[in-house]
Parts: C-alpha cells; structure tokens; sequence
C-alpha cells in the first residue's frame, strides 16, 4: 500500500523530496530530448556506434591494429559508450545554471540537483546503450568472464567520479563563460588521453603507471573486464576510486562555497 509521505511531496522528508524532485527533473530532460527528436532513442546509441565504426574501419581495415583486443569493436564499444556518459554529462554542466536560471533562482530545493540531474540522464541514457554492446558482444562471439559481475562498480566509480567533475566545473563557468569552450577542449584532448580506442596495458611501460592517475582508466577496466579479464587492473581501479571520491569531495566544496555568489550572477 502506497503510504501517505509517498502520495504527499510535502510529507516527504527532505532527502525525499530530493529524490523525487531529481527524478522528475531527469525525466523531464529525457522525455523533451526525445520527443523533439524523430528517432528518439536511437540518438543516444547512433553517435557513439558511428565512432566506433570509424576506429573499428581505421584500426582494423586501413591500419595494422597494434592496440586493444579482439573481437576489437566490442573492446572499443565497451570504453565509448561510458565515455558518452561522462562527455555528454561534463559538456552540459557547463550550462547547468544558466540555461534554467529563473528556476535555479526561484526554487528552494538543494542546487545540486540541477547538476545531478545531468549526471543521471546521461548515465540513463548509458544504461539504455548496454543491448547495443551485448548484441556486439553476442555477435561477434565475445568471451564472457567472471568479472562481469564488476560492470556495476564500475557504474557506481563512474557516477561519483562525473558527478563530482560537473560539481566543479556547473559554478565556475558562470563567473568564467570562456571555460565552457576550455571544457569542450580539454575533454577532446581527454578522450585520446584516455584507454578508449586503447588500453593501459598498450602504453608504453613508463606511461602506464602515470595512466592510472586518470580516474577512467579504473572505470573502463571494470567495464572491459567482463570480456576481456587482461583488461582488469586493480591498481588503476584503486586509484579512480580514491581520486573520484577526492573530486566529488573538492566539487561539493566548490559549489558550496560559490553558491551564493552564482545565485547572484545568474
């Protein structure tokens, strides 16, 4: 039976109202970008399968492919689809507050829910992409191993880690509005300093160490590992864990102590 808290936002307790309020602001999100769009769904997994299909195309028919694993298209599936999650959720903090600035104002409900909110559309529409790497993975006759049971932690170490870059980065682009175009430069440069069309172990043996200090070598090597357990890096997943928690820690400081101010600039 439904209870009353549950039937009565107001009744709600505060971490309550939170969730409630997060959950139809996210879905509200989802339902405009898709029902502005004429193929919907298929956006969220169109963009990052025509990636793929370039680095596949480049790698394996035009190159010799000297990186990654085989079957090379579910290696790469597995990293760029998480890495649409993370861009696409970085890229949009930069307008957080200031796309919906009436309501950021107007509303008295926690402002990190205008951030968090990004995060969890974009990890909705990753979760939406998963049966396109399974029919991948199925096609292409990828082995499954044990640690596919570490794909959820890897979905966890992920959240915190984005949602703790975004905490950073939502307030700061309203006092600097060039950092919007700074952000959309460094994540460029991000995805190739990142194991997505690569892994770690494909570094040389000097660079390999110092990869580890970016929180989403960890994060994809538990998202690879079910297909492919050599991708399973501990070290790499002790440090993304560790350093996601730092940002989200250094994010939820920054915010706080800009709040004010951005409420103001706004």
């Amino acid at each position: 039976m439904t209870s009353y808290a549950e039937t009565h936002p107001l009744q709600r307790t505060r971490w309550g109202r939170y969730r409630h309020s997060l959950w139809l602001l996210t879905t509200r999100d989802l339902k405009v970008r898709y029902s502005t769009s004429a193929l919907g769904y298929v956006w969220s997994v169109l963009d990052p399968l025509v990636m793929a299909g370039i680095y596949w195309f480049v790698f394996t028919q035009v190159f010799d492919r000297s990186v990654g694993q085989v079957p090379y298209i579910v290696f790469l599936l597995s990293a760029l689809l998480p890495w649409m999650w993370f861009n696409g959720a970085v890229s949009d903090s930069t307008r957080a507050f200031l796309k919906d600035a009436k309501l950021v104002r107007s509303t008295m409900i926690p402002r990190t829910i205008w951030v968090n909110r990004i995060v969890l559309s974009k990890g909705i529409e990753f979760l939406l992409s998963l049966p396109v790497l399974a029919l991948f993975a199925i096609v292409f006759g990828a082995q499954v191993s044990w640690a596919l049971v570490l794909f959820p932690l890897g979905i966890v170490i992920q959240a915190v880690l984005t949602a703790g870059v975004c905490l950073i980065v939502a307030p700061l682009v309203v006092f600097f509005r060039d950092l919007e175009r700074a952000v959309k430069l460094v994540l460029r440069f991000l995805f190739y300093a990142s194991p997505v069309i690569y892994g770690t172990a494909d570094l040389p043996e000097g660079f390999q160490f110092w990869a580890a200090f970016n929180p989403l070598s960890g994060v994809f090597s538990l998202y690879r590992a079910g297909f492919f357990p050599r991708e399973l890096n501990w070290f790499d997943i002790g440090m993304s864990a560790v350093m996601s928690l730092v940002l989200l820690a250094i994010g939820l400081w920054v915010f706080r102590r800009s709040e004010r101010q951005v409420l103001k600039e706004i």
